[in-house]
């Protein structure tokens, strides 16, 4: 099955969207569907016009720039043409990701139905001897932040902090034929110590015969049967060559599994706590001691909120951002389709990936206020912090595994974050140990910010309003600023608001930089030597009210000179070195 709509200049977003399970045919469904918005759950008779898929009907990408309420149903109508298949083989139809409530009909017949807005699915559809058209039709509904599910920076009332929310199908709707045995998953677990990788593979039934090959740089290094009763092999690795920010090196993988057939890659590199030359907590990658200096990442686009407008684009920052010196982006309060995270991994992108956030509602003094002013609550509650409702827990712990699981295999990400200053908090040290017990391969931040109950790898600061200074021989855990920063500029003709929000605000480039470099100084360089491993600048751009981006939130304008970046974290590192060496 080729993919005939390959040189479409209509079809966004034309890459294949599992880097990591990749196949060489497959058929890209994004592009215009119809759609209609209704007061019930009953289809309509007439639809409204078309929608550009994968972008959300409230964002101006779509062509609709329609809100959707939680008592509404939004509505996806188009024809779908299924290929020929041999006999025994399956069509599958993948979604990306759906907010939130989704139900899929084939020829009006119910097919599927999914919960959660951030996480993949797909949906097996019926094959013949020869090419049929079918119906899909996608039912959506979408609570935002008035139910259980996940909703991150989404909120009705939106504004400041908060950003306009979003619904239906916000990434890449695709279709792949695969033979009767195929590759369902595999987990990849690299091994620095011993130079070695483990691959385990998961069938969709028992397959007679499965394979692994590892080539680097094209050739091949590597490579065994699988015994199919366990799944899994353990292949040395000659000459390895290891994974850093520096040297972002990839293996490549190509499994069989009967006549099934998939490509993927890997890093070899290991994440660990440890201590540096002088004794202090420190991140440790491939067991020597590393500063990461971030970007806070909202993953938020002007056209498309969540759904980047290409690839390119994607590209275009990451690769920015690394030349501007940045080894590592948090990825705030969001889950980014599947090639954000390849992107890191090819161009050495360290990743703290936080869970995605829910509960509520929150009481704002708990959350916003008394934090500032030094207030400390434990968890143990769950309604402290909005998580009152045991159903909104088991949501929480039903995403916590669906993320674990998606971005197991992803390279850069080196720190897991479950709950961000306090949103929707609850049991944080027992979640961060279960988050070790199935991902021992990686660190936790148990709480960004406030309300840390003590687990977890780190200390985790955040840093707005006041001095920073850490105390020396602070404790086991890794110091990290987590947040801080958030200085504010306008820039006129590119802002969507009346009412702008930051931290502090300045009027030109110049003040801008001037005052960023004092913080840098204050906050960063000042504290390295007393522990500091981990800094987190907010932000990579401006989100709508918020004007604290160093890129405003078209991507048109970077207020900051990328030089004078490049500069300030190449001081960081070189303090960080002589940290180390006792200088």
């Amino acid at each position: 099955m080729e993919n005939k709509n390959r040189n479409e200049q209509t079809l966004p977003l034309d890459d294949y969207p599992r880097p990591q399970l990749q196949r060489p045919t497959w058929q890209n469904l994004n592009g215009w569907w119809q759609y209609a918005i209704t007061e019930t759950a009953q289809e309509p008779t007439q639809y409204d016009g078309l929608i550009l898929v994968p972008y959300s009907p409230e964002t101006k990408a779509s062509g609709v720039q329609r809100p959707v309420s939680p008592t509404q149903t939004l509505w996806y109508k188009r024809t779908l043409t299924v290929p020929a298949v041999e006999p025994g083989a399956h069509v599958l139809l993948h979604f990306g990701a759906v907010d939130q409530f989704c139900r899929v009909f084939v020829d009006r017949q119910l097919r599927a139905t999914h919960r959660g807005g951030y996480w993949p699915f797909t949906v097996e559809v019926a094959g013949g001897a020869a090419p049929r058209d079918v119906e899909l039709i996608v039912a959506v509904q979408d609570h935002s932040d008035q139910g259980f599910e996940a909703y991150g920076k989404q909120k009705l009332a939106h504004g400041g902090m908060w950003y306009t929310p979003q619904s239906g199908i916000w990434q890449t709707v695709w279709l792949e034929v695969v033979p009767a045995t195929y590759l369902t998953d595999l987990t990849i677990t690299p091994d620095v110590a011993a130079g070695a990788v483990t691959v385990a593979l998961t069938t969709n039934r028992p397959a007679s015969a499965l394979t692994v090959q590892v080539l680097a740089d094209g050739e091949p290094v590597a490579g065994a049967p699988i015994d199919p009763a366990s799944g899994r092999v353990t292949l040395s690795l000659p000459r390895p060559h290891l994974w850093t920010p520096v040297a972002p090196f990839l293996y490549d993988l190509v499994i069989t599994a009967d006549d099934d057939q998939a490509q993927s890659y890997f890093g070899l590199r290991s994440f660990a706590r440890g201590l540096d030359a002088a004794g202090r907590p420190a991140f440790l990658l491939n067991g020597q001691p590393i500063f990461q200096s971030g970007l806070l990442d909202q993953g938020y686009w002007a056209d498309g909120l969540y759904t980047p407008p290409s690839d390119a684009a994607v590209v275009r920052e990451l690769t920015a951002i690394k030349e501007m010196g940045f080894n590592m982006l948090r990825k705030h309060i969001k889950i980014e389709p599947l090639r954000w995270y390849y992107h890191c991994d090819r161009l050495g992108l360290l990743v703290w990936q936080d869970f995605v956030s829910g509960g509520g509602p929150y009481n704002d003094w708990l959350i916003r206020i008394l934090p500032f002013v030094g207030a400390r609550f434990s968890d143990k509650e769950p309604a402290l912090l909005g998580r009152g409702d045991a159903r909104s827990r088991a949501v929480y712990l039903r995403d916590a595994q669906r993320t674990l699981a998606l971005l197991k295999n992803t390279v850069s990400i080196c720190t897991w974050v479950p709950f961000n200053e306090g949103w929707g908090q609850f049991s944080a040290n027992e979640i961060a140990a279960e988050v070790v017990r199935r991902d021992p391969t990686r660190l936790v931040d148990q709480a960004s910010g406030w309300y840390d109950q003590g687990g977890g790898d780190f200390r985790s600061h955040h840093s707005y309003y006041k001095p920073f200074r850490l105390v020396k021989n602070a404790g086991a855990r890794i110091q990290a600023l987590t947040e801080f920063g958030g200085y504010a500029l306008a820039v006129s003709d590119h802002i969507q608001v009346d009412r702008a929000f930051g931290y502090k605000s300045f009027a030109d480039p110049a003040a801008l930089l001037a005052a960023l470099t004092k913080l840098y100084h204050s906050h960063v360089r000042a504290n390295i030597p007393r522990g500091l491993a981990v800094a987190i600048y907010t932000q990579v751009s401006d989100v709508e009210d918020e004007i604290n981006g160093l890129w405003t939130f078209d991507r048109a304008v970077c207020k900051i000179d990328p030089a004078a970046l490049t500069a300030l974290n190449a001081e960081l590192q070189a303090t960080f070195a002589a940290a180390q060496s006792g200088v």
